[in-house]
């Protein structure tokens, strides 16, 4: 196949590319329009690209057809999906780009989007959001949940759509670029611990894969791969790709969050002053 040919939908999903032109096209539209001493930087605003584009071509390249062939590909899907391409959008703080075209919208349709904002913010507890984060790993893995997914067309476009909007609310949640000193954000001890506690899971979900005896993904068996690999590689592969990158990409993570930390040291809450008694 020629190079053009790989870039091709393998499964052409009219959301899939709507939903990717609409946030660029937004984004763009917000780059032009708003305040040049607002606007981000040449590589933040490379780094939400980036991240854009690849949450897309893991869903509409060939990429997809091999992820629904390959469990280690389909790995490495979910990989992009829930933790690499969130966590590059997350970091590119497209915050004041939001927030520029939030405020363009007309105050008649932001009222009716208080029920998305309630949500949002349910969705966005701490507890909620490292559940939800985990536990949809663990739901979409589950062996007879999994073989119905990779079989059924419209389940396997809910799995990956899933995956990618709740890895885009953790990694937000995460990498909030707001001070927990001056807003309502997480606190960054807290950011840290969340993340030490969804990594132990998926290490664990990881390090299960990569030693059980047997075919643990029989639906790979049924459907044929689309590379000669013998299973147990395939399962193997598969495993270390659930086990050691994304312990990898939390500890890149508290590492930004303690330099966040770190460069905020010494400063004081921003608060209203408190009247003091006057002494005679």
């Amino acid at each position: 196949m020629p190079l053009a040919a790989y870039l091709t939908p393998y499964d052409f999903s009219p959301v899939t590319i709507l939903g990717c032109m609409l946030v660029l096209g937004l984004y763009g539209y917000g780059l032009l329009k708003m305040p040049e001493e607002d606007q981000p930087g040449s590589l933040r605003i490379l780094v939400f690209v980036v991240g854009v584009m690849l949450c897309y071509g893991v869903m509409q390249t060939q990429f997809d057809y091999y992820s629904q062939y390959m469990f280690f590909v389909h790995r490495g899907q979910h990989l992009v999906l829930h933790h690499l391409g969130p966590l590059l959008i997350a970091l590119s703080n497209p915050l004041p780009v939001v927030l520029f075209l939030y405020s363009r919208i007309k105050p008649g349709i932001r009222h009716a989007l208080s029920p998305v904002k309630w949500i949002y913010r349910f969705l966005q507890h701490p507890a909620i959001a490292s559940f939800l984060f985990v536990g949809l790993i663990f739901f979409w893995l589950w062996p007879p949940i999994h073989f119905n997914a990779m079989l059924s067309r419209d389940l396997y476009w809910i799995m990956n759509w899933s995956m990618l909007l709740d890895g885009l609310l953790f990694w937000w949640l995460i990498l909030d670029p707001r001070s927990p000193l001056s807003s309502n954000a997480l606190g960054y001890g807290k950011r840290i611990l969340l993340l030490a506690l969804v990594a132990v899971p998926q290490i664990i979900l990881g390090a299960t894969i990569v030693f059980s005896r047997g075919m643990v993904y029989d639906v790979y068996e049924v459907c044929g791969r689309a590379w000669p690999m013998a299973p147990e590689t395939d399962q193997l592969l598969g495993g270390l790709l659930t086990w050691i990158p994304p312990a990898m990409m939390s500890i890149l993570a508290i590492l930004i969050i303690l330099r966040r930390a770190m460069r905020e040291d010494g400063k004081t809450p921003l608060y209203s002053k408190k009247l003091e008694p006057t002494h005679s």
